[in-house]
């Protein structure tokens, strides 16, 4: 039986009419009013964090309750089954409305740990865990990168070992976590078998964050605040229903998870590139040559990321699942948050770095000291540059 698709405008219309009910409309931008945020990494405190959430909460509840969230889901999960063309056209009707703007973590939870678990988890797993994260009515969180490991996940020390009666103990220490003080769930890559290859000795689990011998402690960026955290497994006990996927094959587990991940940040650093050529036309002075050059060549760079990730889009239209496409456009993010970075630099001066109560101005040094952050989150800049030279140039591996 085939389902008539419903007309694009007719979504759109009654996507716009659904949200009058529950949000006014974002009036038009004007420079110097509103918030002057460019923050790349919240600075909230964990009272912030939990009360920022649960407005979140509140309003992805009420989206998913009226059939405007998990569009591209079956309707097993609560979703309409619609095209991923029809997701993107209310995202865009949704920017025009002040809802709340969803943190990582929520990203995590929807489009990196829901897809995964509907992929890798038993009946029962993705009957209790799937819908309930479309929802939210669970918070997910990425339990992966570890001190030791660096970029190589396979290379994870945090130890699984099960008992007799299939119980799992679990103990080690994860780092930067994004949400893990507000996360029901974290979903950890776990050595088990110490005596095959790194990667085919893993296995991936659930663990809810309020189990018996979880920590989470904040780690203080230098911009003061405290968007990260490490997670330490300290006897953790598991049982095996907690287990995603095979045991000793958390490898490729792990890599549905860092695939999504890699699409999602195809669109980084964009709005912040926006308003770096807005600070240039409100400045009040005349731009020097080699100012004007930069700004030129920021907006020339952004477009371009804007491409790369219209192409990475159209591929998933057409049922493709993006490759190398998805590095390239990290890497073009990650490049865009940095000359965005050294256009503010030039146009500010000392601004930048003393507080002179001007808008717009010493807001920037969180975007400054938090870009960096980026060459690292989400695989670093060098993992993404093997990718595209092995996958797209042939180029041969490095011999270890």
């Amino acid at each position: 039986m085939t389902t008539t698709l419903p007309e694009l405008s007719v979504f759109t219309d009654e996507a716009r009419a659904w949200l009058r009910t529950i949000a006014p409309r974002r009036n038009e931008k004007v420079w110097g009013e509103g918030s002057d945020s460019v923050a790349v990494f919240e600075n909230w405190s964990a009272d912030e964090e939990r009360t920022h959430t649960d407005e979140i909460i509140a309003y992805e509840r009420a989206k998913f309750d009226a059939g405007w969230g998990a569009l591209t889901w079956p309707a097993t999960y609560g979703g309409r089954g619609l095209p991923l063309s029809y997701e993107l056209a209310f995202r865009g009707v949704e920017q025009e409305f002040d809802v709340p703007r969803r943190t990582e973590m929520f990203s995590v939870t929807q489009q990196l740990i829901a897809p995964t678990i509907a992929q890798w988890g038993t009946a029962q797993q993705r009957e209790r865990y799937v819908t309930a994260m479309l929802r939210t009515d669970l918070i997910a969180c990425q339990l992966f990168s570890e001190t030791e490991a660096g970029s190589d996940l396979a290379a994870v020390r945090t130890k699984a070992v099960q008992r007799d009666d299939g119980v799992w103990t679990l103990n080690g220490h994860k780092v930067w976590t994004s949400g893990a003080r507000v996360a029901d769930l974290g979903v950890a890559v776990c050595r088990t078998d110490q005596t095959v290859p790194k990667h085919k000795g893993l296995t991936v689990f659930l663990v809810p964050m309020n189990a018996a011998g979880v920590t989470v402690r904040p780690i203080r960026q230098m911009t003061g605040g405290a968007s990260f955290n490490e997670v330490y497994l300290e006897n953790v006990h598991l049982n095996d229903g907690y287990r995603l996927g095979p045991a000793g094959q958390g490898w490729p587990v792990a890599l549905t998870v860092l695939a999504a991940e890699r699409l999602d940040g195809a669109g980084l650093g964009l709005a912040n590139a926006d308003r770096a050529v807005e600070l240039a036309a409100n400045l009040s002075r005349e731009l020097s040559e080699i100012e004007r050059d930069r700004v030129a060549d920021l907006i020339t760079r952004s477009f371009v990321q804007r491409i790369a990730g219209m192409r990475v889009a159209q591929a998933m239209l057409s049922g493709v699942e993006p490759g190398p496409e998805a590095s390239m456009g990290k890497l073009l993010a990650t490049d865009t948050m940095a000359r965005t970075s050294e256009v503010v630099r030039l146009l500010l001066g000392p601004d930048l770095v003393a507080d002179g109560g001007g808008w717009g101005h010493f807001a920037w040094t969180e975007h400054v000291l938090g870009a960096p952050g980026y060459r690292i989150a989400g695989g670093t800049d060098e993992i993404q540059h093997n990718i595209i030279a092995e996958r797209v140039l042939g180029l041969p591996k490095e011999p270890r």
